[in-house]
């Protein structure tokens, strides 16, 4: 959960379901979280089903409770072989087959083509004895052998990503995109990326170290924009599409591109994308013509040691000129800013503060650094003996919110979620952020849904804050 009651689209998943089934595999793809099913509705629909193979989809603050689901469904399925994938236990494949035996795999990194390989291994060897050997020659998988784990070579990133079927496909066939919300989209949308992996250092952002690497691997612009009209097609209702790549406008040229074979085709649906601060002006200028409603940017912090630390590789002086050009063109900015790294004080995270409200982006994020296993970051901070929970079920609040489980030399874990809660009291409590906001929706209507979907749910973590 998020306190601004994001739900995001299970995109890695999609792929997955998309390359096992033009594979010809029979699939049966359940979304648990976006669809409101308890566990007795997974229990019943397994029993049904009888699957030969079941993917999990799994995370680090979940991964406590994907494993008691994975034995739930073991217990009554015996003979199913269990899969887990995701960052977490990509980051950490001995240690989750050593938390059960009834997680028989972890498939490590881009799983796509893992899970291909061994669904058909599977498939071929029913009514036979599962062959170790066999098993063994499939790059991308940690299984377990009696009392012993291996892991198999890592398998190579996937170059060509236009092979890759498209997840707008799955979602048409297998969900229903009003499951799924992110506040800076209007509402409903549709998540797609053009690009994978990632080329920038910053030592805490985890699908680039886990999952994806920092070599930008492309989608060719053709079959990015084939599918956008797809999509526009397939969703009739759909209001948006959020472009989850890590960094969709790394590449000024390619993103110039994209925006021309946008407005050649004609599409005529609002997008919104991640981004760092390098875009100018003229790039700027087009992706607004092409459709660009908001850009999502990673400003962190307001203090140079602090961005130093985190190796983002920006300038303050940047972020301004940034948000200059973006203003100028009619684009929104999302600023996310992250408070505790390495040599922070408070005075530090007030300068944070401050120069959120000064940049005055159309939303902001406060949020304590999140060090998950596989990054630079949790390296450091397990070495300095910063992580402030020892179990993975502790970075979950009761209430199913991320908890805050790192401290660094000068602030507690607490005064971390305090800083933070005074963060967005003093960004969003302003006279005349009320103000903008109110004249935002008279001047576009189009607004009005998706900032009061969005606030319903923050709001109260604003007023009352957050518990650690």
């Amino acid at each position: 959960m998020t306190k601004s009651g994001t739900i995001y689209f299970p995109i890695w998943l999609s792929f997955c379901v998309g390359v096992l089934e033009e594979d010809g595999h029979d699939v049966t793809f359940t979304d648990a979280p976006g669809r409101g099913y308890d566990l007795k509705y997974i229990i019943d629909l397994a029993k049904e089903l009888k699957p030969g193979l079941i993917v999990m989809d799994t995370s680090t603050p979940s991964i406590e409770n994907d494993i008691s689901v994975c034995e739930k469904i073991k217990n009554i399925l015996p003979r199913a072989y269990t899969v887990m994938v995701g960052t977490h236990v990509s980051a950490l494949p001995e240690e989750t087959l050593k938390a059960s035996k009834n997680i028989d795999a972890v498939a490590r990194r881009e799983y796509e083509y893992t899970i291909r390989e061994l669904a058909g291994y599977l498939g071929s060897h029913e009514d036979t004895h599962i062959d170790i050997e066999g098993l063994k020659k499939i790059n991308g998988l940690s299984f377990q052998s009696g009392s012993r784990r291996i892991h198999n070579p890592d398998r190579l990133f996937i170059e060509n990503i236009d092979e890759l079927p498209w997840v707008s496909r799955v979602y048409r066939k297998h969900l229903r995109i009003g499951d799924y919300f992110n506040p800076n989209a209007p509402y409903p949308m549709v998540t797609l990326i053009t690009s994978r992996g990632c080329p920038f250092r910053c030592s805490f952002c985890v699908y680039p170290q886990t999952l994806t690497g920092r070599k930008f691997r492309f989608r060719s612009i053709k079959d990015v924009v084939d599918e956008m009209e797809f999509a526009v097609d397939a969703f009739p209702e759909a209001n948006s599409i959020f472009f989850e790549d890590d960094t969709l406008t790394a590449n000024k040229s390619r993103c110039m591109e994209f925006a021309e074979a946008i407005m050649e085709r004609g599409i005529k649906i609002p997008w919104v994308a991640n981004s760092r601060i390098d875009l100018d002006f003229d790039t700027l200028k087009k992706v607004k013509a092409a459709g660009c409603r908001q850009l999502c940017v990673g400003f962190e912090s307001g203090n140079k040691k602090a961005l130093s630390a985190m190796k983002k590789g920006i300038t303050i002086e940047k972020m301004f000129r940034f948000m200059d050009d973006a203003r100028r063109v009619g684009i929104f900015i999302h600023g996310c800013f992250i408070i505790g790294f390495s040599g922070e004080t408070i005075d530090d995270v007030k300068q944070t503060i401050d120069l959120a409200i000064r940049l005055n982006p159309d939303t902001v994020q406060f949020y304590p650094v999140m060090v998950y296993p596989g990054t630079e970051a949790f390296e450091e901070y397990q070495q300095k003996g910063w992580l402030t929970r020892k179990n993975y079920g502790d970075w979950l609040t009761s209430e199913g919110l991320h908890n805050c489980v790192v401290r660094n030399e000068t602030l507690s874990s607490e005064e971390l979620v305090r800083l933070c809660d005074l963060a967005r009291r003093r960004f969003y409590l302003r006279p005349e952020y009320f103000a903008y906001k109110f004249k935002q929706m008279i001047t576009k209507p189009s607004e009005i849904g998706r900032t009061f979907k969005a606030a319903k749910t923050f709001m109260k973590y604003l007023i009352f804050g957050s518990r650690v």
